[in-house]
């Protein structure tokens, strides 16, 4: 059975981030709805078979310049939501 979330991002270029995972907690899929497509597309892709645990674990916390969040770190929280 797949679990879908949708998450909407706060202080990033991209507004949104669906997440799928099978049912061994395995990311199936991502999706970014804005942000710079090319670096997104790359997060996507290296996530895509990753225990959602190992996943939260390596992005969590990374920032963007100044900012306090990036889209990694976003994708971290959505992940995190799904538990």
């Amino acid at each position: 059975m797949e679990n879908k979330h949708t998450y909407y991002t706060r202080g990033t270029c991209s507004t949104q981030i669906d997440v799928t995972t099978d049912e061994n907690d395995v990311i199936t899929d991502v999706t970014f709805t804005g942000g710079c497509n090319g670096n997104l597309q790359g997060i996507s892709r290296l996530v895509k078979g990753m225990d959602r645990k190992e996943a939260i674990r390596r992005l969590e916390g990374i920032r963007c310049g100044m900012k306090t969040t990036s889209c990694p770190d976003q994708l971290s929280r959505a992940l995190r939501e799904m538990e």
